[in-house]
């Protein structure tokens, strides 16, 4: 079966559990790799009482199956109306649709359960109820087959990374900050068999606990909080001796690691040196960026041997307080700090567009996988697909 261009609209919904974010892509066939171009992106925020039942879902230490079923079903109608919004919006029709759903439980690496150890991860979002909703195939389930080709199943947004950035003189890093914060590097003139991608740590997830706790804020909009505060270093040096900075890739994380229990033992740590709270947010969100220049410099940068623009994306990107301690701490490393819509894809878009791109790959039977960024021995075709 050959490939053939198609309009795919991508649906993210990420670890800060804010809201679902859709980008309706062009794609096509290449001599070398796929060509891509962004035709719309539309964001919308969850509804308060979903976000409730989704943060309460995840790394519930108890729920019920009745909760799950419903969230899964709630979640499915939740994006075919995102994707309905959309084309209404833009006027556009849409051939195929990737979502990645929300993730739940991600447990990358192998544990006892049950008499057996095995790794497992799960994303809720029941692709057949959008299918229907829209009348479109829709592709997801997309971690899974990685996993069970002895990958971790994360991180999946290299590909597009490499297909859209890739350059034959200047090294990139493109450093997506969602709840969790991931990088993908390409060195200057290198095959996707030379990336390196993997979960630097914790994103815009303790900082939104944070900013909830002791601000009733969604979160810290432009960073203005944590600008007033001043970063409290015996609780940040202690942080960074979480053994999860040193592991060496591949490697993922999630709520699993840097959830609302992590955030609450972050704030007590906090407490025992400041009580002003701006300190609390000031000091989470220089953990974001510290552990973000640490994984490049300990993991990446001696591959980099040129130029390099540092991408950054995500709603971290929007943060100005975390962008200026990124700058002054990657700067010195020879990064020159950029966002993503400098390079013509805006920052809240690149992970939505990503799944657009695995859709695309999933439905020509194409290896959509990083093999060498996940940890899978093969590239593996991702997903299955909900038929209408």
């Amino acid at each position: 079966m050959s490939a053939k261009a198609m309009t795919v609209a991508g649906i993210m919904s990420g670890t800060s559990a804010d809201g679902i974010d859709v980008a309706v892509v062009r794609i096509a066939p290449g001599r070398l790799r796929p060509s891509i171009k962004l035709v719309a992106h539309e964001g919308f925020a969850f509804p308060a009482a979903l976000r409730r039942a989704v943060l309460a879902a995840m790394n519930a230490q108890a729920t019920s199956t009745a909760e799950l079923a419903r969230l899964n079903w709630r979640l499915g109608i939740a994006y075919a109306e995102a994707v309905k919004a959309t084309m209404a919006r833009q006027k556009t029709k849409i051939d195929l649709i990737g979502c990645h759903g929300q993730t739940i439980y991600h447990q990358p690496r192998a544990e006892m359960y049950a008499g057996r150890k095995f790794a497992c991860t799960w994303q809720v979002g029941e692709a057949q109820v959008i299918a229907a909703e829209l009348g479109v195939p829709v592709a997801s389930n997309f971690r899974p087959l990685d996993m069970l080709a002895g990958g971790q199943g994360a991180p999946l947004v290299p590909l597009l990374d490499y297909v859209l950035f890739a350059d034959a003189k200047r090294g990139r890093v493109l450093q997506n900050i969602g709840g969790i914060a991931n990088l993908t590097a390409i060195p200057a003139g290198e095959g996707a068999d030379k990336v390196v991608a993997f979960d630097s740590g914790p994103g815009n997830m303790v900082m939104d606990w944070l900013a909830l706790e002791l601000f009733g804020k969604r979160y810290d909009k432009n960073g203005s909080l944590a600008a007033a505060g001043t970063v409290i270093h015996p609780v940040l040096k202690a942080a960074l001796r979480n053994p999860y900075f040193k592991m060496k890739p591949p490697r993922t994380a999630g709520r699993e690691q840097f959830g609302r229990e992590y955030a609450a033992e972050f704030l007590k740590a906090c407490r025992k040196h400041s009580l002003k709270n701006e300190d609390a947010l000031a000091t989470a969100t220089a953990l974001t960026a510290e552990t973000i220049a640490g994984s490049y410099a300990r993991f990446v940068k001696a591959a980099m041997k040129r130029e390099v623009d540092f991408i950054v994306s995500g709603g971290g990107a929007r943060n100005a307080t975390l962008m200026a301690m990124l700058k002054a701490r990657l700067e010195p490393l020879g990064c020159e700090l950029a966002a993503s819509e400098e390079f013509g894809l805006p920052v809240e878009a690149k992970e939505a567009a990503a799944f657009a791109l695995l859709a695309w790959m999933t439905w020509n039977r194409l290896p959509g996988n990083v093999a060498v960024a996940t940890g899978a021995r093969r590239g593996v075709v991702l997903g299955q697909i909900a038929y209408v």
